[in-house]
């Protein structure tokens, strides 16, 4: 098949890439040409594990190409994948469309045969419907479905997620757009993974509904590792032992800073938006975004503590800034609400991250960037564990202690424990939800 993908963000660019794996010719368009001229050389404006691999496997076998002219890349395709921003709106916190419709516009003046335009982007419940009246109006003679196929794409392990997925979900009206869907997907019929065909609707709210359930699985282990400081309760034993009920699971119930990335923060947005102007308000999912705020704040308050009530003078080494490791995402990362907070209250920061620097060089300004772990905490005050990077994993605590000012570590991914820093010589430990080393 010959498939077009609008957008070559995060989601269409390794959909784009992991369909031309498929076997199917893809055409990825853009209108950034900076974005393009990057991938026709073979380099990437993400980082995604693997990714590169695949680029440049399927761009030599001539499956896959970049260009930003649309009518190039509908040409003779058999779908049209949008996979625009649909970033937070200001003011509201509803997804903005804007991107999505002028696609939809576009595609519509443009292609010339059937289609089916299916909507990749995470957007709310209805969009799918509005597309389709947008494009009817702009071509009211055009031959075209539109179909919607939400991603669930993990980022540090999208490739795998895409290939090897938990659960495929297509929402189509008619019999000749599911069987384009399942034509697009074959390969993953063919292995027995779960495709789902469902209404565009119920697509469309699947995704939102699963990113919330997600997050308020989060926030919740956050709130009970909050209270098992108070209490004296490990939350690593509580996660394991409430993991261990197949009805639970042991998944996402791991305690740290809060969430951040690309989706959560912005479908739970949408979604509470979405329940406000329907008259029926998600307030599981509100409670979620507000507690998620109050743990990034207690986080700051930790820091706090072990900094003996002031920030004023001290130096602060901090490990990991991304949202999560193996990704170089920093879109409502924690570390967006903390290192400001140290920076504005008179700290010091120096910063190691893997992949991080591409964006936090914009992002948190006044900060020193290091490669080094051990010389980033050359007399440091402080070192936080933000990001549990797997080179922050296994370091040697004892040569980490012993090159600070102060021997103190806030923990905020529970990465270490009391004991092992205590041996390090750390005079001070703190993590999240477990027993601390305080300070004599």
């Amino acid at each position: 098949m010959k498939i077009a993908v609008i957008g070559v963000g995060y989601v269409g660019l390794v959909s784009g890439v992991c369909f031309s794996d498929f076997g199917h010719h893809v055409v990825c368009v853009d209108k950034d040409p900076r974005k393009i001229e990057t991938l026709e050389q073979g380099e990437l404006p993400i980082y995604e594990p693997g990714l590169d691999v695949l680029l440049a496997k399927n761009t030599a076998a001539g499956r896959l190409s970049f260009t930003t002219e649309l009518s190039e890349a509908l040409d003779g395709a058999d779908a049209v994948f949008i996979a625009v921003g649909t970033p937070t709106r200001r003011g509201d916190g509803h997804a903005d469309l804007s991107y999505v419709l002028a696609a939809a516009t576009e595609v519509a003046q443009t292609l010339k045969h059937y289609s089916v335009i299916i909507i990749k982007s995470t957007v709310p419940v209805g969009t799918n419907q509005q597309v389709e009246d947008t494009v009817r109006s702009a071509a009211p003679d055009l031959d075209f479905d539109v179909a919607s196929n939400p991603e669930f794409l993990r980022e540090g392990s999208a490739i795998d997620d895409f290939m090897k997925p938990d659960r495929v979900i297509v929402g189509a009206e008619s019999e000749r757009a599911s069987k384009v869907m399942a034509d697009i997907y074959r390969p993953l019929y063919l292995r027995d993974y779960s495709i789902l065909t469902t209404d565009r609707e119920s697509a469309e709210m699947i995704k939102y509904a699963a990113n919330a359930f997600l997050a308020i699985k989060i926030t919740f282990i956050n709130e009970i590792a909050a209270l098992c400081e108070r209490v004296g309760a490990d939350v690593k034993e509580v996660s394991r032992g409430i993991g261990l009920d197949g009805r639970i699971g042991n998944k996402f119930l791991h305690a740290g800073p809060g969430y951040g990335g690309s989706c959560f923060p912005k479908d739970t947005s949408a979604l509470a938006r979405i329940g406000q102007e329907n008259a029926q308000p998600v307030r599981l999912v509100e409670a979620a975004i507000q507690v998620n705020e109050d743990i990034k704040r207690r986080m700051i308050e930790k820091l706090l503590d072990l900094c003996d009530g002031s920030f004023s003078g001290k130096a602060v080494t901090v490990l990991g800034v991304t949202f999560k490791p193996n990704t170089d995402d920093m879109r409502a990362a924690p570390s967006l609400t903390i290192i400001p907070a140290l920076l504005g209250n008179g700290a010091k920061v120096r910063v190691v991250d893997p992949q991080g620097y591409r964006e936090g060089l914009e992002l948190l300004p006044g900060v020193e960037w290091c490669d080094d772990v051990y010389k980033a905490a050359t007399e440091a005050d402080l070192v936080v564990v933000l990001t549990e990077w797997n080179e922050f994993r296994a370091l040697d605590l004892s040569r980490l202690a012993l090159s600070m000012a102060t021997a103190k570590m806030a923990d905020l991914r529970n990465v270490y424990s009391a004991e092992e820093a205590q041996e390090a010589g750390f005079v001070a430990y703190s993590s999240v939800g477990r027993r601390n080393l305080v300070a004599q």
